[in-house]
C-alpha cells in the first residue's frame, strides 16, 4: 500500500493530559474559536461532515490523508450485500459482481482523474499495481538501461523499483529536490536523456505534500522517449487530476486516504488507450483472461483495461470503494479543491501568529496551487510532540525526520479542528 495506515510513534493513553477539542470552549482562545466558527459557518461543504461516522465529537482528526473517515452509505451498502448478496445469492452474485472492478474504476476515471471511458480500473494493492505497471513499461523499452525517480519518493515506490532495477541489471537515477518545494524543473530536465525508460513520481509528496506540474513533467518524459508513471495516492479525492489533457501514460493510487474507501481498500490503475495494446501486464491472473470461464490452457488477455486484472476481487472492499468515490464525485473535485487550499491557508496563518514564535516552521509550500489538503509543520522534537497530541485527542501524523502532518480532507474537516490542533500544538510547546 502507499501511504501509511498505522501511527509510527508511541502512543500515551488517551486522557493522560486534558484533551483539546474543537467543542470545547475552555480549549481555546475566544477571538481564536470565533475566526474558526465564522469559516465553519460560510463552508459551502460543511454538510458533508454528517454523512461520515463521527462517534467521538471531541476527538480532532487530523490524519485523513492516511486513513478517511467511514461514510454512513458505506455502512448501510456493506450490510445490505452481506444479507442480500453474499447471503440471498451466493455464487449467482457474480453474475453481477463481475464487472464491478471496471465500473468503479471507470466511476474513479471520469470523475477524479480526467480519463477517458476503459482506461481505469480497481484491483489489488498500490504496491501490485505499480509493480505492474512499472514491469510492463521497462519491457516496452527493453534497449533503455535508467529509472528516474524521486529520491523521497513514499518507500514501497522506491523498493518496487528497487527491486526491479536490480533484477534487470538498471540503474536508478534519484531526483533530490527541496524537503519542502519538491522537484525543480530544472533537475528533472538534467537527468531525463534517451537512456531513460521510465519515470516514477507522486503528484503529491507524502512529506510536504508539494504538487508537481504533471503536464510539464509529462512532457519532459516524453521529450526523451520515456515513459511516466504517477503516483496519485495524495491526490486523488483531494486535488484536480487531468491524466488525458496531461498526457499521461500510467498512474496509481489508493482509495482508503481522500476517497475513504477503508483500511486496507483496493487501488486502482490507469493505463492510457494508446498505450494498451503495447503494454502487458507482468501478472498474468485468470480475472484478465478473455474467455475467463473456458479455463483454456494458455493466457489471453482481455481487450482493453481488464487485461491488468489478476486474482479474485474482494466483493465488499470495492462496494466500500464506491460508496467514498460517489460521496467525492457528489461534492465536486473543483469545491473540494477550493475548501482544501482555505483549510491549509488557516493552518499556515495560525502557524505564523503561534507556533513560528515557539521553534516550529512550514514543511509545506506556501504557493497554495502548489500544496495538496495538508500541511507539514516541521519541529527538532516532533515525534515527541506527536505522541503528546494525540494523547491529548489530537491525532496527526509524523512523518520523519522531523515533520507533524495534518491531514485536513476537506469533505470531513472543520475549521475549528484545525485551530484545535494548532491550539494543542501552541499550549504544548509553551
Amino acid at each position: 500500500m502507499t501511504g501509511n495506515c498505522v501511527g509510527e510513534t508511541e502512543r500515551p493513553e488517551l486522557g493522560a493530559t486534558r484533551r483539546a477539542t474543537a467543542e470545547d470552549p475552555e480549549s481555546m482562545d475566544v477571538a481564536l474559536r470565533s475566526r474558526a466558527e465564522a469559516l465553519d459557518a460560510t463552508d459551502p461543504l460543511r454538510a458533508f461532515r454528517d454523512r461520515f461516522v463521527i462517534d467521538d465529537p471531541d476527538l480532532v482528526y487530523l490524519d485523513g490523508n492516511s486513513l478517511g473517515r467511514l461514510p454512513k452509505a458505506t455502512v448501510q451498502r456493506l450490510s445490505l450485500l452481506i444479507r442480500d448478496e453474499w447471503g440471498g445469492e451466493l455464487v449467482r452474485a457474480w453474475d453481477h459482481w463481475l464487472d464491478e472492478p471496471a465500473r468503479i474504476g471507470e466511476l474513479i476515471g471520469l470523475n477524479l482523474l480526467g480519463a477517458r471511458p476503459d482506461e481505469t480500473i480497481v484491483s489489488d494493492s498500490t504496491t501490485v499495481n505499480l509493480y505492474k505497471l512499472a514491469a510492463a513499461a521497462l519491457d516496452a523499452r527493453p534497449a533503455r538501461t535508467t529509472i528516474v525517480a524521486a529520491a523521497d519518493e513514499f518507500p514501497t515506490d522506491r523498493y518496487v523499483l528497487e527491486g526491479l532495477a536490480e533484477s534487470r541489471g538498471l540503474t536508478i537515477r534519484w531526483l533530490t529536490g527541496d524537503a519542502v518545494e519538491g522537484l525543480p524543473p530544472g533537475e528533472l530536465a538534467a537527468v531525463i536523456d534517451e537512456s531513460v525508460a521510465l519515470v516514477v513520481l507522486s503528484l503529491v509528496n507524502y512529506r510536504s505534500g508539494s504538487v508537481a506540474d504533471l503536464p510539464a513533467v509529462t512532457a519532459r518524459a516524453h521529450d526523451a522517449g520515456a515513459l511516466i508513471l504517477w503516483d496519485l495516492s495524495h491526490a486523488v479525492g483531494a486535488t484536480p487530476i487531468e491524466l488525458e489533457a496531461g498526457g499521461a501514460d500510467l498512474a496509481v493510487g489508493c482509495t482508503y486516504k481522500y476517497l475513504n474507501g477503508g483500511p486496507g481498500a483496493p487501488a486502482f490503475l490507469y493505463v492510457r488507450q494508446s498505450l494498451q495494446p503495447e503494454l502487458r501486464t507482468p501478472i498474468q491472473g485468470w480475472f484478465g483472461q478473455r474467455d475467463q470461464f473456458a479455463m483454456g490452457p494458455r493466457y489471453d488477455p482481455r481487450p482493453g483495461i481488464r487485461a491488468w486484472l489478476a486474482g479474485t476481487p474482494g466483493m465488499l472492499a470495492l462496494a466500500a470503494v464506491e460508496e467514498g468515490v460517489k460521496l467525492t464525485a457528489e461534492a465536486g473535485i473543483e469545491a473540494i479543491r477550493a475548501k482544501g487550499m482555505t483549510l491549509t491557508e488557516f493552518a499556515i496563518e495560525l502557524l505564523d501568529e503561534r507556533l513560528s514564535p515557539l521553534g516550529c516552521t512550514l514543511g509545506s509550500p506556501r504557493d497554495p496551487a502548489r500544496r495538496g489538503a495538508q500541511v507539514s509543520f516541521r519541529h527538532p522534537d516532533a515525534r515527541r510532540l506527536t505522541a503528546e497530541l494525540i494523547a491529548r485527542g489530537v491525532v496527526p501524523d509524523f512523518r520523519e525526520p522531523d515533520s507533524i502532518r495534518f491531514g485536513l480532507p476537506p469533505l470531513t474537516t472543520r475549521f475549528a479542528d484545525v485551530a484545535a490542533g494548532v491550539d494543542a500544538m501552541a499550549e504544548l510547546l509553551a
